[in-house]
């Protein structure tokens, strides 16, 4: 069985879906870069096998054969698998979600191996909880980069699965809806203190060697260490968060956009 089956869900099955690929241009094969002898999608997927309102954990990667390895992966932990579309990840993510009936679908990238249970938690709960159509903690980051997550009533994913046209809507799964206030219920999940200025994600060969460092120093002894842990080892190692400083945020997002066709209205 895939995720902790919470009982309030039942009636509206909350389904995660991991996007992953190996095929990242800045860090090929991140993914399965390995970390006190896993890879990093493992080390995530266990982490937010830990959360309680994901009723369903399924991983949504491409049908090319470079992708081979993550559905092995995913076979070995006993994780359901999708594969589809490499470039409409909007397609693939909403085929992978749809046979297990979702009330709520939660975008999860695979870029973000230091997940928080309790973060996305938070943001299922937040947007349940206000009945919204969406919910993030990215829109106005407030978290490190790497603690993302998206709560997206299904529906409204079918929706812009039927809508949405913009290459950069087709690839980044969710702007067509957040992009569109005046049509759904958009609804954000901000931390108290703004941590945004801390990059968490995997992207890049730097962000490898800092995230290396922060499974290294806390797994061992904390197989579940969470946010407030990260913080507290950065706090007592200063010099680790200077490993991946620097790198612009949401970078592969920005670039999609850039190649929009020209006069494409703004997100």
């Amino acid at each position: 069985m895939e995720g902790t089956v919470n009982p309030s869900t039942r009636q509206s099955p909350v389904v995660g879906v991991i996007q992953a690929r190996m095929s990242s241009s800045r860090l090929p094969g991140k993914v399965m870069l390995q970390v006190c002898g896993k890879p990093m999608l493992q080390h995530q997927i266990e982490r937010i096998r830990r959360c309680t309102r994901i009723d369903t954990l399924v991983v949504a990667t491409s049908d090319h054969s470079e992708d081979q390895p993550i559905e092995d992966l995913c076979r070995t932990l006993d994780v359901a698998v999708f594969r589809g579309s490499l470039d409409d990840v909007l397609d693939r993510m909403v085929r992978a979600a749809r046979p297990h009936a979702p009330g709520w679908m939660v975008r999860l990238t695979g870029d973000c191996p230091l997940a928080d249970p309790q973060v996305i938690d938070g943001v299922i709960g937040a947007g349940i909880g206000a009945d919204a159509d969406y919910c993030s903690n990215a829109l106005t980051p407030s978290f490190p980069d790497g603690l993302d997550a998206e709560c997206i009533r299904f529906s409204v994913m079918e929706q812009a699965w039927r809508e949405a046209t913009l290459p950069s809507e087709r690839e980044h799964v969710t702007p067509f809806v957040h992009g569109h206030p005046e049509r759904f219920k958009v609804r954000e999940f901000r931390n108290s203190d703004d941590l945004s200025g801390l990059r968490w994600t995997l992207d890049e060969p730097a962000d490898f060697v800092f995230i290396s460092q922060v499974f290294e120093h806390l797994y061992p002894h904390n197989s579940g260490f969470g946010m407030a842990d990260v913080l507290a080892l950065l706090h007592r190692h200063p010099g680790l968060a200077a490993l991946n400083s620097g790198i612009l945020r949401n970078e592969g997002y920005l670039k999609s956009l850039a190649a929009d066709p020209a006069g494409s209205p703004a997100p």
